[in-house]
C-alpha cells in the first residue's frame, strides 16, 4: 500500500484524527488502522524503543493506511526516522525561531539543509527508486511541537518559520512548564494555547490539538469547542490511554 502522505491530509478539509503510538508492538497500530484514525505518531520520546522498533511500527501505519508520523527524541535524531518511512516529523521542545528552522533544515537534503542523502534506506526502496525520484515523491513534514512557557512566548516567530508545516500545542507539558502541575485546563495554560492558535492563524500555518480528556462526553466538547476556532487537526489520547481507559471500563462493568 503507498504510502498516505501528511500534507494530503491537511488539504483534505475533514476533521482528521490520529493518536500516539507508544506500545511496541506493530498489532497496536494495525488496532489504530482498524479503528479508523488517519495518522499515528510513533512515540520515539517517551515511547520504550529505539529506531528499529519504530521502522516496524512505520511499517506497520502504512499497511493500515495510517500516515507514519514519528517524534524524534531530538532534532539530529530526524533524519534517522525519515529513512525509516515516516513522511512527517513531530519534533518536541521547539521554543524558537532558530529551533525551528534547524528541524526544517534536518528534514531537507543539501544545500537546503543537513540532512545527509541515501538511497538505500526504507523511504528510498532501499535503493529500488533512483535517487531523481525518490527525491521527487519525497515527504518529510514538520510539525514543531510548543511544550514550554519559552515556546509560548516565541510562537508567533516560530510560526512564521518557512518551511513549517504545522504547529502542535503540548497541553500538559505547558501546564507544568507554567507551574501548574499538568492542570492543562488552567486559565493561563488556556491563554497560552489560544496565543499560539492565533500566531498560528496569522502566519496561515495549521495547528493540532492534543485531547486528553478523560471521558468521551469531555473529549467531544474539547473538539467542538476548538474547531470553533478553526482546529481541525486533532490527537486523541495515546494508544496507553485508550488501552487504559477501555480496561478500566470493562473492570468496572464486571464488578458492578
Amino acid at each position: 500500500m503507498p504510502r498516505r502522505s501528511f500534507s494530503s491530509l491537511l488539504a483534505s478539509g475533514e476533521r482528521i484524527l490520529g493518536t500516539w503510538a507508544q506500545i511496541p508492538h506493530p498489532e497496536s497500530v494495525d488496532i489504530l488502522g482498524a479503528a479508523g484514525f488517519d495518522f499515528a505518531i510513533v512515540d520515539l520520546e517517551h515511547g520504550h524503543f529505539g529506531i528499529e522498533r519504530a521502522t516496524d511500527l512505520l511499517r506497520a501505519c502504512d499497511a493500515n493506511g495510517l500516515a507514519p508520523v514519528a517524534r524524534p527524541r531530538r532534532i539530529a535524531d530526524i533524519p534517522q526516522v525519515l529513512d525509516a518511512g515516516a513522511v512527517a516529523v513531530v519534533v518536541p521542545g521547539i521554543e524558537s525561531a532558530e529551533t525551528a528552522r534547524a528541524a526544517v533544515a534536518a528534514t531537507r537534503f543539501a544545500p537546503a539543509g543537513t540532512r545527509g542523502a541515501c538511497p538505500c534506506v526504507r523511504s528510498g526502496g532501499h535503493y529500488v527508486l533512483d535517487w531523481p525520484t525518490y527525491e521527487e515523491s519525497l515527504e518529510a513534514s514538520v510539525i514543531a511541537l510548543i511544550e514550554t512557557a519559552a515556546g509560548a512566548a516565541k510562537a508567533d516567530a516560530i510560526c512564521a518559520t518557512e518551511g513549517l508545516t504545522a504547529v502542535m500545542a503540548g497541553p500538559f507539558d505547558l501546564a507544568v512548564s507554567m507551574g501548574h502541575r499538568g492542570d492543562w485546563h488552567h486559565p493561563e495554560v488556556e491563554r497560552a494555547m489560544v496565543g499560539l492558535l492565533e500566531a498560528a492563524a496569522r502566519h496561515g500555518v495549521p495547528a493540532i490539538l492534543p485531547v486528553f480528556e478523560a471521558s468521551a462526553d469531555a473529549a467531544t466538547r474539547r473538539i467542538r469547542e476548538w474547531e470553533g476556532r478553526g482546529v481541525r487537526v486533532f490527537t486523541v489520547g495515546t494508544d496507553k490511554i485508550l488501552l487504559a481507559e477501555s480496561a478500566a471500563r470493562w473492570v468496572r462493568i464486571g464488578r458492578a
